[in-house]
């Protein structure tokens, strides 16, 4: 059966190739996903699909608003499936959406997730390495490759990315910087590689043979099977020799995350809190992270089973966990501005909102999420009917938001539901075009733009 899915793969492989060498783009697609799909682990048949799929992309044009909807659609579902661990589904389900659009950022981004969770990296380096060489006129997605070579350690590459990045953005100190750094991490490992070939150079920088294969195992991106016990025993024997060393205690337990150890990783986190003696944000991040993912693993385990009440019990004690979780960590680090906008979201969801307006409008303070505390606090207003503090808010949220993206959209409607409430419906219709343009299937905006058409109509 192995030969013959083998030899399958081989001829679809053949004549996509064919193909694509001769224009007929789409046929190429055809066949080398056929090829994808009999024989999934083949490197190079991979990187053939996804020229296909750049070049039929290219030549079929641009992507209409329903196929945006799809692609949405398609990319929560291959989402959910990495969640649960399903990374080889996931990749099948992302080379269908990479048919549609291999160009997209989101895409992309959710066809390398899928690959990591499949235990993949260097199939989610073939979509990076085909986005890189097309991205020289997208800053968003010139940024999103450039970032996943800096998390590869692929410092070359990231330094050329960011490079490119930085020619596209003068005057940017944050790409700046993750301009430097990756120079800094280059010029680093170009040391290292001028060793190698030379009498002794390399054997004077790695003692031995299992010296060589731990830092191998260190340096992948994902970290599986023998690597994993390997680089576990190591850790753990570093721990026992240093049992102040946080930075080990951090590793060990990243790499049980990797494998979805979650319950001893937890076990590692809570040793390293108790062994710091100190109160260290980011364990307490990581410790709380590693708890609801352990929650949803089981809550799938559960759902699996058909254990459909256990499994909701379980969600309505990790729901309470993050809550209380998050009013507990506010109080330690009472100054963490993010933790004050995830406790006032916290607060919102459960209809508490005067305690939700008192964290949210701290959070206002935080570069990162003041965007978000904005409109989280206008849903406050306008859930207590205060619809012009909540305009107040909304307004100054999408002034600050160049583009329509996922907040700015959220923002545009509800300032066209504040005017619709109002009676302004010219301003109202306004407001649901905006975000119609960029986004036409977006909650009920068909709907509403139908409805206030026909009453703008009556009324004149």
């Amino acid at each position: 059966m192995a030969v013959n899915l083998a030899q399958k793969a081989q001829n679809f492989t053949n004549r996509g190739r064919q193909a694509l060498e001769t224009g007929r783009y789409e046929l190429a697609v055809d066949m080398l996903m056929e090829a994808v799909s009999a024989a999934p682990d083949i490197l190079e048949t991979r990187k053939l699909l996804r020229a296909a799929q750049i070049a039929n992309f290219r030549k079929s044009g641009k992507v209409g608003f329903g196929a945006k909807i799809g692609g949405m659609m398609a990319r929560q579902k291959i989402m959910g499936m990495v969640k649960k661990g399903k990374g080889v589904e996931a990749m099948a389900e992302a080379e269908k959406l990479l048919c549609q659009n291999p160009l997209d950022a989101d895409n992309i981004e959710a066809a390398v997730k899928a690959a990591e969770a499949a235990g993949k990296p260097d199939h989610a380096a073939i979509t990076i390495e085909a986005a890189y060489e097309c991205s020289n006129k997208d800053p968003s997605l010139l940024e999103r490759v450039a970032n996943y070579y800096a998390i590869a350690k692929r410092w070359d590459k990231a330094r050329d990315a960011y490079g490119k990045l930085a020619s596209m953005k003068p005057g940017d100190q944050r790409v700046m910087q993750l301009l430097k750094n990756a120079e800094a991490q280059a010029t680093m490992n170009a040391g290292w590689e001028q060793t190698a070939g030379k009498k002794g150079g390399f054997q004077n920088l790695i003692a031995n043979k299992e010296q060589a294969a731990k830092l191998d195992a260190a340096n992948k991106a994902v970290v599986s099977g023998d690597d994993a016990e390997l680089l576990i025993q190591e850790k753990l024997k570093q721990i026992e020799a240093e049992p102040k060393n946080m930075n080990a205690r951090r590793a060990l337990a990243r790499i049980y995350i990797q494998g979805k150890r979650f319950y001893e990783a937890i076990e590692v986190l809570q040793q390293a809190v108790e062994a710091s003696g100190t109160m260290d944000p980011e364990l307490d991040r990581m410790l709380s992270q590693t708890k609801i993912q352990y929650y949803d693993q089981q809550i799938d385990a559960l759902r699996a089973e058909g254990r459909e009440d256990e499994a909701a019990a379980m969600e309505g004690e990790k729901n309470q966990f993050v809550f209380d979780d998050l009013a507990q960590r506010v109080e330690r680090y009472p100054n963490d501005l993010h933790l004050r906008f995830e406790l006032g979201k916290q607060y919102y969801t459960y209809g508490y909102y005067d305690d939700a307006l008192t964290h949210l409008q701290l959070a206002q303070k935080s570069p990162k999420d003041r965007l978000w505390a904005l409109y989280y606090l206008a849903m406050c207003f306008l859930s207590q009917g205060q619809n012009d503090m909540a305009v107040m808010q909304l307004e100054a949220a999408r002034d600050a938001l160049p583009t329509m993206d996922d907040l700015k959209k959220k923002v545009v409607y509800q300032l066209g539901l504040c005017a619709e409430s109002a009676g302004d419906l010219e301003k109202a219709y306004q407001y649901y075009k905006d975000v119609y343009s960029s986004d036409v299937g977006f909650e009920d905006l068909s709907e509403r733009m139908l409805a206030v058409s026909h009453a703008l109509k009556a009324k004149g």
